[in-house]
Parts: structure tokens; C-alpha cells; sequence
């Protein structure tokens, strides 16, 4: 949720997709963040504003979003290294079929 809202531009549709879930998922999980956090549709995913303005708002919210940045960190992280041992794998295999 905090991966489509942080990320301008960004659809349910290229952002499922790199996190390897269906749309229609995606876009409830969003839903539901933001009945719980009352978040009106029509300020829901505002354009992309600046660090500093986010460093302004009341150290509650500030320590939700670093939470919520922390865990898209991690979640990155751990995308990259499920390419990465993948891509590890394929250059073992493909190392292995050669025969130079």
C-alpha cells in the first residue's frame, strides 16, 4: 500500500506486477488502508511533494511513514535478492550446458 501511494505514476497495474500479485488485490489492500486511515479518495495519492514537506506533519504521522518507507525497503530488498539467486541459478545452468 505504502509502495502505490509513495510512488508517482505508479497504477495498481505496474506496481502488482512487480510485486507479483494480481491488480485487483493490490488495489484492495489500498482500499482498506485508506478507509482506515480515513483517506478520502480525492486526496488519497497526492502528486509527488517534497522530503521537506512530509518532515513537517506531526511525529506520529512522520513515524508511520518511516514504517511504512522501512517496510518498502524491505520488501525491495528482498525482491532484489530473489533475482538475484535466480539469476545466480540460470548462470550456473548455462555455465554447466556450455561445452566450448
Amino acid at each position: 500500500m505504502a509502495l502505490y501511494e509513495s510512488t508517482p505514476g505508479g497504477t495498481y497495474k505496474s506496481i502488482a506486477a512487480d510485486l507479483g500479485i494480481n491488480r485487483a488485490t493490490l488495489r484492495e489492500w489500498v482500499l482498506r488502508d485508506r478507509e482506515r486511515r480515513g483517506v478520502t479518495t480525492a486526496t488519497a495519492k497526492p502528486a509527488a511533494r517534497p522530503r521537506e514537506a512530509a518532515s513537517s506533519a506531526d511525529p506520529d504521522e512522520r513515524v508511520r511513514q518511516l514504517e511504512a518507507r522501512v517496510a518498502e525497503l524491505e520488501a525491495s530488498e528482498r525482491k532484489l535478492a530473489t533475482e538475484r539467486d535466480i539469476l545466480r541459478k540460470a548462470a550456473k545452468y548455462f555455465a554447466g550446458e556450455t561445452n566450448w
